[in-house]
């Protein structure tokens, strides 16, 4: 018999990647206790990701900013509430201190031992911990004992009217023939080594695409410049391709929109392809400095992974790093272009 839950709060503040691999858990949860108040925790910043989520009754907005007084602040106000389930998908010194108080806590199992051995000795003992699923399985685990199950769904962003109204008019802007594909690009990450270089990106698109065809290219305002590099690179080559540079001109609602009319996705291990996966298109990823046990590999979408298994530094991080630690950058300079263009076209055809 299933233990009987009137209210849920589910912890998960940042970052856009993590937050899209709890939507499982999110749905799923959901289906498992249909008439309980299920809340979310997260950084307001991130909000506008889990605003049109029809299985949540109400996001919890913390203050991107906010310091020790509004954790104990939110603190006092969680235990107030008397959840009967505190789900922290976060597993952080903050979210453990919001935690104090509830009466009946789980919490993400990150494998930190065998993280730690893997990332500092290149010795796997994932085994040892558990395995080492995807990270969107580890946050089910939070609830296992309470009979929720993969629903196999996969991911899911909802992108809300408006976003949807405003893309379908650029997309009518921007496809000019009925039979073009849509090829984008996400060539930004937050850390500085996991970017395969921009060029390559540039090159890939025009093997790939036609004349008729059309490259996206997406990133955040922070990344404009790398993704303005990126379109530069491709006119160069090709300067009747048609390319669209949407990068710090969409939000992120948008950018999932927008990312339904693409044949194909090629991406860094980043929070775009997490996204990407989310809306269910082909995903190719470029994985430098991480590997598969860390968890965070295209979820419940079609995809290719493009890695350099024999080299064995890898992985030197299991976040990012604004560099190569050993300065050779051999796990992103060594992912060639045909690799990354045969993937892309075996994953079409498929």
């Amino acid at each position: 018999m299933r233990t009987p839950l009137n209210s849920i709060l589910i912890i998960r503040l940042s970052s856009l990647g993590d937050i899209v691999l709890t939507s499982l858990l999110v749905r799923v949860l959901r289906a498992a206790y249909p008439t309980a108040r299920i809340d979310y925790l997260i950084k307001d910043e991130y909000a506008p990701l889990m605003q049109h989520n029809q299985h949540l009754s109400a996001l919890v907005e913390f203050p991107g900013k906010g310091g020790i007084a509004e954790v104990l602040g939110f603190r006092k106000r969680i235990s107030s509430l008397g959840y009967d389930l505190v789900v922290d998908l976060h597993g952080s010194l903050r979210s453990r201190i919001l935690c104090i108080g509830s009466k009946n806590v789980v919490r993400i199992d990150k494998r930190v031992v065998a993280r730690f051995f893997l990332v500092k000795f290149h010795r796997n003992l994932y085994d040892l911990f558990g395995g080492s699923p995807p990270v969107a399985e580890r946050y089910l685990e939070t609830v296992k004992r309470f009979g929720v199950t993969d629903d196999g769904g996969g991911l899911e962003i909802h992108a809300g009217k408006n976003a949807h109204q405003r893309v379908e008019a650029l997309y009518r802007e921007i496809k000019s023939l009925p039979n073009a594909l849509v090829f984008a690009l996400c060539p930004s990450s937050r850390h500085g080594n996991k970017m395969w270089p921009a060029e390559r990106f540039a090159e890939t698109a025009v093997h790939l695409a036609n004349d008729s065809d059309v490259v996206l290219v997406f990133g955040s305002s922070s990344e404009t410049e790398r993704c303005d590099d990126v379109a530069a690179a491709i006119w160069q080559r090709r300067p009747n391709l048609k390319v669209v540079n949407f990068s710090g001109k969409l939000s992120i609602l948008e950018t999932a929109a927008m990312m339904d009319h693409c044949s194909l996705i090629i991406s860094n291990d980043s929070g775009l392809m997490h996204l990407a996966s989310a809306r269910h298109r082909p995903v190719v990823a470029l994985f430098g400095p991480t590997t598969r046990e860390l968890g965070f590999f295209p979820f419940g979408s079609k995809s290719r992974v493009i890695e350099h298994e024999s080299l064995d530094c890898r992985p030197c991080t299991h976040i990012g790093l604004p560099a190569c630690p050993l300065g050779h950058f051999r796990c992103m300079r060594e992912l060639e272009v045909p690799r990354v263009v045969d993937a892309s076209l075996s994953l079409m055809s498929s």
